[in-house]
């Protein structure tokens, strides 16, 4: 018996994703399913990214532009849960000055202030020490390095269901994480409140 595919990150990928989408097409309102199963892990996300007041909108839109664009969804090109993720990028994209207003501020806040985005990044690392630098650094990254390290951080994508998500491919992804992770080191004097082991498996890479 042909045993069921595993992500990179450990997780099986959820069954009838593509089947749903295509349903949906002349049954819409099976698209449903596909909110109830992402909804929440998007909005974490992306307030995660730009603040819990812009989470709301953002994830919904997400789900908005993916129903819309339904039609155009080519299995081929990757799983439903990285496509929704790029969506969600590309929207994140357009609201970069908030992003960056909010690692700004969250550089400025007192490590005691308890904030769910950046207060509990690692177990490995104290995040509440690491939070005012932490945010410096990542406003500092160049927003396509940004965009890899987290959806893979954060978002908890493998470095392919990221690849998916952003339309690059696997090895650019974990160059860009690496790059990323080298300079929020760096900022950090040496701790790494965003350490992934999975990129311990590819190695270092350049793009």
């Amino acid at each position: 018996m042909t045993s069921e595919p595993v992500t990179t990150a450990g997780r099986r990928p959820r069954e009838g994703d593509e089947r749903i989408v295509a349903v949906s097409l002349t049954e819409p309102e099976t698209f449903g399913v596909l909110f109830d199963r992402y909804y929440d892990a998007l909005r974490r996300y992306v307030a995660r990214r730009l603040g819990p007041e812009a989470a709301d909108d953002v994830a919904g839109e997400t789900f908005l532009v993916a129903f819309r664009e339904r039609g155009r969804y080519d299995p081929a090109r990757g799983g439903v849960r990285p496509w929704l993720f790029g969506i969600a990028t590309h929207l994140i994209s357009r609201h970069r000055r908030l992003e960056a207003t909010r690692y700004r501020t969250l550089a400025r806040t007192p490590v005691e202030a308890d904030d769910d985005a950046l207060g509990r990044v690692d177990d490995k690392v104290s995040a509440e020490a690491a939070r005012p630098a932490l945010a410096g650094a990542l406003a500092a990254l160049a927003r396509r390095d940004r965009h890899a390290l987290l959806l893979v951080v954060w978002a908890g994508l493998s470095y392919q269901e990221a690849g998916e998500a952003l339309g690059v491919p696997t090895g650019t992804v974990a160059s860009r994480v690496n790059r990323a992770r080298r300079k929020v080191r760096q900022a950090l004097g040496g701790r790494d409140p965003l350490r992934d082991d999975r990129l311990d498996a590819e190695g270092d890479r350049d793009e």
